[in-house]
């Protein structure tokens, strides 16, 4: 992606209080509903086609192609609800842009999500938010506030005789509740344990009735196909993983934080260009591409040309993820590292599948051993059985979370490991 210097934004474009609903429809927001809904020219298969042609991967983790998601939707049966989750539950260590939409630009996933709806034949749309979020939650409930007393949401929506209602819920507070079954059982007001499937939420969501969730990102990008044509859309970045990103950078940079540039992006001009180099000019070690649950890159790997696409990081053994980059200088210690995310993720397990309970504490107190100098050679191999006995053994990806960063630092920063190996006799003497 040669060009992306020249890319104007359009998800968070640079217009002053867009957050406003009279700002944002003086710059043409609300017009692609407004098409939609009162020009006759579109129909619920055809935006889900459109959306479908243009193919906005899915922007929440796992890179699904949101209109083909649409699709799996069942024929609407009269007198039985059907709903759209939107999932805003960013609690993923690495990732935070969700929150720049809900801030700075709310009516476009307002409008993308009425708009998806609309799609789908939908009832009703819940907005799930992460608990932390106070500020955010407050401020998107004022949108949805002037949405409604706009007509933009309500009883027949610009007099087209479509309903809809959002409501804005907000999240207990656990990582587990991004994964989208333990979301629904969340909204539901049970323990958020996720669901087995089939059946799928698309036959079996929200309270036993037809539901599809959606990552907040991947629904504001719906008013930009609407507008622009599905031909325009994925004309942006990679041809297999196109469109907008909002790429979050932290880490050892320069000027982390969150910035929309197109799919397809170098890995290192994102470092060095738009994050502003590394800080205090040290090496670049290895890269978290797209939050903590991702398999790590080393720097020869960044270096040696890896785009911000799937097909790129699939060359590696890695996923694009959520887009958070957290970019590791040459002091981190990889061992301390892992034992970070393991802890994490042993907090934030829900417990239900044993794999999942008792690995990732099991991924902790080995880790301990070498955080504490004491490891043992075995327990190299240990850390790696104990990865592909948890990965994809359980309900939901927690496991495969835990697995898939810890097994890359094993992998590629072993002799970190090594180096913390205690030897026979002192051991024996400790």
């Amino acid at each position: 992606m040669e060009n992306w210097r020249n890319y104007t934004k359009v998800l968070i474009p640079d217009i002053p209080n867009l957050n406003q609903i009279d700002v944002y429809q003086k710059n043409g927001g609300y017009e692609q509903l407004k098409e939609v809904l009162t020009s006759g020219k579109w129909n619920p298969k055809s935006v889900t086609d459109e959306v479908k042609a243009a193919n906005i991967r899915g922007r929440g983790g796992a890179g699904f192609n949101a209109g083909l998601k649409w699709s799996f939707m069942p024929p609407k049966v009269e007198g039985l609800p059907r709903y759209l989750a939107c999932n805003g539950d960013e609690s993923e260590p690495g990732t935070f842009k969700d929150r720049r939409i809900f801030m700075f630009n709310p009516h476009l996933f307002i409008e993308g999500a009425t708009i998806a709806c609309y799609a789908m034949q939908m009832d009703a749309a819940y907005v799930y938010m992460r608990g932390e979020f106070a500020d955010w939650i407050d401020k998107f409930q004022e949108a949805v506030d002037q949405a409604y007393a706009k007509g933009m949401l309500g009883k027949n929506i610009m007099g087209s005789g479509f309903d809809l209602d959002i409501f804005v819920h907000k999240g207990g507070g656990a990582y587990i509740c991004g994964e989208e079954t333990s979301l629904m059982e969340s909204l539901e007001g049970k323990r958020p344990y996720p669901r087995s499937k089939p059946p799928f939420p698309a036959q079996f969501g929200l309270w036993g009735k037809p539901t599809t969730i959606n990552n907040i990102e991947t629904l504001a990008n719906v008013p930009l196909v609407i507008k622009n044509g599905a031909k325009w859309w994925s004309s942006i970045g990679a041809p297999a993983h196109p469109g907008p990103v909002l790429y979050g950078l932290s880490g050892h940079i320069n000027r982390p934080g969150v910035y929309e540039y197109p799919t397809g992006m170098k890995i290192t001009d994102m470092i060095y260009e738009v994050g502003g180099g590394m800080r205090n000019n040290k090496k670049l070690k290895a890269v978290s591409p797209g939050g903590s649950s991702c398999p790590l890159l080393t720097a020869e790997m960044v270096h040696g040309g890896l785009t911000m696409d799937a097909d790129s990081l699939r060359t590696v053994g890695s996923v694009m993820g959520t887009s958070g980059l957290c970019v590791l200088d040459e002091d981190t210690d990889m061992v301390k590292f892992s034992y970070r995310i393991a802890k994490f993720y042993d907090h934030e397990s829900c417990g239900q599948c044993t794999p999942c309970r008792e690995g990732t504490g099991w991924f902790v107190k080995i880790l301990r051993k070498f955080v504490e100098n004491r490891g043992e050679t075995k327990d190299l191999d240990l850390l790696l059985e104990l990865c592909d006995t948890m990965e994809g053994r359980t309900v939901c990806a927690l496991a495969d979370a835990t697995a898939w960063p810890i097994r890359s630092a094993l992998i590629h920063f072993r002799s970190e490991f090594e180096a913390r190996i205690v030897s026979k006799a002192s051991f024996a003497t400790a």
